[in-house]
């Protein structure tokens, strides 16, 4: 793990996953105090937006913590200037290969770069750009996910690339135990997102976190898929209205693209907004029927409400108790 601390400046090793709307000043300074490392996730905001999150963030941390953008977001430049303006000393990017020119104006600014790798050859690919740090994240998380399986990536990519450059591991990991057997495995560090939901010092309505306390893993389910030539990335969240209205929302997007009333990178963009529309209305408004409550298949595993720190330190007990056990 010290690879990973070294990169991250903290003390462990664990990424707090950014979640939109629950991701946000109050629960990444907590994750970062506590010696972990938060990440804020910009999701759809504005570069106004991110630019006050960052700066009250500051006010709560002195501590380390990345911004999390999203590759196909309209104004990534401009949000790329405004964590450079701060000098946000880790960006994490998510959402395949960034547009020409990111990664050079991010690593410019004096940012560590970590970017998300769901295949060896992408991460291949991110590795001959400059990146910094890699995130392999599994099917089992919560959000937007892959196609394949946390073990299956971690065994592909693991082996291929972690001497190489520090590889961080998502999805579906709840445990020290599981932390354990992939620093084991080569990864330098982890990243949760789904576990830190019922943290005490996360903003999320309290009927969100219910909603949490009582899934079982089984409950987790992810989005399908009603279009074959409306590229939707599948999103894992607890089922109840929202996920079936979802196939209704695709199909009224497609019919728009079938009219050439928009073009696909617009589609795509009006899917993103759908979600994240749906998300704040479970996480802020506490609609949790209405809204969209994405969840880790790790859900089952989230049984109280508790302090971040207790979480770390948790996590950490379980790992070091776990790698003793071996010698």
């Amino acid at each position: 793990m010290r690879r990973g601390t070294e990169l991250l400046g903290c003390e462990v090793a664990i990424l707090g996953g950014a979640m939109s709307w629950i991701s946000e000043r109050n629960l990444v300074s907590a994750i970062s105090n506590a010696g972990g490392f938060g990440v804020i996730a910009c999701g759809a905001m504005s570069p106004e937006l991110l630019d006050t999150e960052i700066a009250e963030t500051k006010t709560r941390t002195t501590r380390p913590f990345g911004v999390n953008l999203i590759t196909m977001h309209p104004q990534l430049s401009e949000l790329i200037d405004v964590c450079a303006r701060h000098g946000v000393g880790h960006v994490v990017l998510a959402g395949g290969l960034p547009p020409g020119g990111a990664i050079e104006r991010i690593k410019a600014s004096g940012a560590k770069l970590i970017a998300f790798a769901p295949a060896l050859a992408l991460a291949k690919k991110l590795m001959r750009s400059g990146v910094d740090a890699l995130v392999i994240e599994g099917m089992e998380a919560g959000g937007h996910i892959g196609p394949v399986s946390t073990s299956v990536l971690a065994q592909e990519i693991l082996p291929v690339v972690a001497g190489d450059i520090p590889v961080f591991v998502a999805g579906g990991i709840a445990r020290g135990e599981a932390v354990a057997a992939y620093l084991e495995m080569g990864a330098v560090g982890v990243q949760l997102g789904t576990r830190f939901v019922c943290a005490t010092e996360c903003i999320a309505h309290p009927n969100f976190k219910k909603a949490f306390l009582r899934a079982s893993a089984r409950d987790a389910i992810p989005s399908v898929q009603i279009d074959p030539r409306l590229p939707v990335i599948p999103v894992r969240a607890l089922k109840n209205r929202e996920m079936e209205r979802f196939a209704a929302k695709q199909r009224e997007v497609a019919d728009l693209l079938d009219k050439g009333d928009i073009e696909m990178a617009e589609a795509q963009l009006q899917i993103e907004h759908y979600w994240a529309g749906a998300l704040r209305k479970a996480v802020i408004d506490g609609d949790v029927e209405a809204g969209s409550v994405m969840a880790g298949q790790s859900v089952g595993m989230v049984t109280r409400e508790e302090p971040v720190a207790d979480i770390i330190r948790e996590l950490v007990d379980e790992a070091a108790a776990a790698l003793d056990s071996r010698t």
